[in-house]
């Protein structure tokens, strides 16, 4: 997958948008190409050499039916890892993201005191910003639009000392786009005793595989809390380092993205790919 700029990106999501409303209607080459006002040749070359697959096999890939087996056999991975004290496969993004804790005063204060280096990269997927304090990520997000997205780190921390600068956690956590798995990334996350125990299980999902709301509500012990998990799972600070966009409806249903459906669409997509 190449990287893409941002309104290349922007043409391909609205694409894969369109292909996944319009999925039982098996629209071709041309009809995408319309809506995305291509025309169906170029489309073909722009989507092929951005995402690595044809619109067509995207389409396969993002069918409910094919989410809907995806969850089946995550639900079967997670089993095995169980029965394997919990070592394996679920765990290996575990073993290279970890979470710790923001102070009660950090978090309650708005990131008063805190020291936060913020940087700009491409990815296969747009641009992205990257922030971290001394001990690692805090903050990470596609930036469609920098200063919209700037704007989303300073609510986050708004007592908080912001620097423009790159660092070695910028660099580590752009690895998951090309290495993921290569070296560890400490992440440094505010949030309440709910919402870090519900982004600790989101790390247990490994690529290629899907949960349900529910399922993840259940493996918290909170099976009766489904709609408080799905909130914090949209409320993720750190895009993919968390895989937030590996939960999806019981029914099959991808649902929305903090960071645009397009995106979680073709994510999940060539994870799939990957794992087929």
């Amino acid at each position: 997958m190449k990287t893409a700029d941002t309104p290349q990106f922007a043409r391909i999501a609205a694409a894969i948008e369109y292909l996944y409303d319009h999925a039982a209607e098996q629209p071709d080459l041309a009809e995408v190409a319309a809506q995305v006002h291509l025309n169906p040749e170029h489309l073909q070359r722009e989507f092929q050499a951005w995402a690595g697959i044809s619109p067509k096999k995207m389409l396969q890939h993002i069918s409910i039916s094919r989410a809907k087996e995806a969850l089946k056999r995550s639900e079967s991975v997670a089993e095995a890892a169980f029965a394997g004290g919990l070592s394996g496969t679920g765990r290996l993004h575990d073993l290279f993201v970890r979470i710790e804790s923001m102070t009660p005063g950090e978090y309650k204060n708005g990131g008063a005191g805190l020291q936060i280096a913020y940087h700009f990269a491409a990815s296969p997927f747009g641009e992205v910003l990257t922030a971290a304090t001394g001990k690692g990520v805090c903050f990470m997000m596609f930036a469609d639009e920098r200063e919209a997205a700037l704007q989303a780190l300073c609510a986050e921390y708004p007592n908080a000392g912001f620097t423009e600068t790159e660092n070695a956690f910028h660099r580590s956590a752009m690895q998951i786009f090309s290495a993921p798995g290569q070296g560890k990334i400490p992440l440094h996350l505010k949030g309440t005793p709910f919402q870090l125990k519900v982004w600790q299980a989101l790390l247990s999902i490994p690529a290629g595989c899907l949960k349900s709301y529910g399922s993840l509500a259940a493996d918290i012990g909170r099976p009766t809390a489904a709609r408080a998990v799905g909130t914090t799972v949209g409320s993720n600070p750190v895009a993919v380092l968390i895989p937030c966009h590996r939960v999806i409806r019981e029914s099959g249903i991808i649902g929305g993205y903090r960071w645009q459906r397009g995106r979680k669409i073709a994510l999940l997509a060539k994870e799939l790919e990957g794992a087929a």
